[in-house]
């Protein structure tokens, strides 16, 4: 590119005006209406190079922006996940804390339960110990009446005839 600037920038002496004055090679040639096939060549060139360069920032800037929409939509996708497993993972929390409270108030009722039925079975208990010092106090009474009552026998026995005493 350095040769082709060099053949823009370079002068020569005018055809035109005989050498009177100095021209540049691209004026020469525009008064001749000749093109100037590397000054064409080199606009082109830095035209299609300016092209490049922007349709290279247009797609650049659409690889971003689809890079962009896709981050935020697997970002949304994440959330939205998220939030679901969080709202499972409440519902179920909720679910076990029900279960927690009806298992502990299970618990309470049969402990509530086992406490009546021990109450109970130390009432019987103290019931039975009572009823049974009753009826061993009886025996007793019922165990000297008849003492004595053997001892009155044998008494009146011996009065009997024919009965010996030994």
């Amino acid at each position: 590119m350095s040769s082709e600037s060099s053949l823009v920038n370079e002068t020569i002496e005018c055809p035109l005006c005989l050498g009177e004055g100095e021209l540049k090679r691209a004026e020469v040639l525009d008064r001749l209406g000749v093109k100037d096939y590397a000054r064409v060549a080199q606009l082109s060139a830095e035209e299609a190079f300016r092209l490049l360069l922007a349709k290279q920032t247009q797609d650049e800037q659409n690889a971003w922006a689809r890079f962009e929409a896709e981050l935020a939509k697997r970002i949304s996708d994440i959330a939205q996940r998220h939030k679901d497993e969080l709202h499972a993972l409440t519902a179920r929390t909720k679910e076990l804390e029900a279960a927690a409270k009806v298992a502990d108030q299970q618990n309470a009722l049969e402990i509530l339960h086992a406490n009546r039925r021990a109450e109970d079975s130390l009432r019987e208990a103290d019931e039975l110990r009572e009823r049974n010092q009753v009826l061993e106090v009886e025996m007793s009474k019922v165990a000297r009446v008849g003492k004595r009552e053997e001892m009155d026998f044998a008494e009146e026995a011996r009065m009997w005839p024919g009965v010996y005493e030994r």
